[in-house]
């Protein structure tokens, strides 16, 4: 590929990741809800996910989900179900006891944060359709293998992913604080989190092929 292809690809790339998307504000959920740790793993888990559609992408895999009704709409509903899912968890799980302090997110509790949120990012269809959309215009059989070249853009896209993404845990992270450093009760963070995740999982299952941003 020329090189001029790659830095448009990464001009692109990152202006489109400035504007916040779904896995953004996944990831902003998770560290207004357990701190900036539990953010950062997020974006781990978010990042993962986000590899598993460029493997998939390189390998057609996920071309079926543009040819095929059902399969989209089976990956669609159990991704939104599992967003409305922890929405819910967390606003059962609302504590009324206010707190000046800002509580950090358990080490044992890092690992699961880690793999739900990869497991979001493999179950959002719209990932899958953004990198099948996005990716081929900056692709040219003349310049080699396709696969590799749809490899070498996905890791290029990841990597931008992992600063951007990261930065916004960080702020949300700060949001936190300030919000806990005012003494408002947990439980309004909680809430927060809660509708936040429960917003993503009804805006995911109207997810269409035709809507391809992330």
């Amino acid at each position: 590929m020329e090189f001029s292809t790659i830095w448009l690809f990464v001009v692109a790339a990152a202006t489109l990741l400035i504007i916040p998307g779904p896995a953004v504000f996944y990831i902003m959920a998770r560290s207004i809800d357990q701190g900036k740790k539990a953010g950062l793993v997020s974006v781990l888990g978010v990042s993962l996910g986000g590899s598993v559609h460029v493997l998939a992408g390189a390998l057609g895999v996920s071309a079926i989900l543009m040819t095929s009704a059902t399969a989209f709409h089976i990956v669609k509903y159990l991704g939104a179900a599992y967003l409305i899912y922890l929405g819910c968890k967390t606003l059962f799980s609302a504590s009324d006891k206010p707190t000046s302090e800002t509580p950090k997110a358990p080490h044992k509790n890092l690992f699961r944060i880690f793999y739900q949120s990869a497991l979001v990012e493999v179950m959002n269809p719209k990932t899958a359709l953004f990198f099948l959309a996005f990716f081929p215009q900056f692709i040219s059989p003349s310049a080699g293998s396709v696969p590799v070249q749809f490899l070498l853009l996905g890791t290029i896209f990841i990597m931008l992913a992992l600063i951007s993404d990261g930065l916004y845990a960080v702020l949300a992270a700060n949001m936190r604080e300030r919000i806990l450093g005012s003494k408002v009760s947990s439980k309004l963070l909680n809430r927060i989190t809660g509708y936040l995740y429960i917003v993503l999982g009804v805006f995911s299952a109207f997810a269409s092929p035709s809507n391809s941003k992330t």
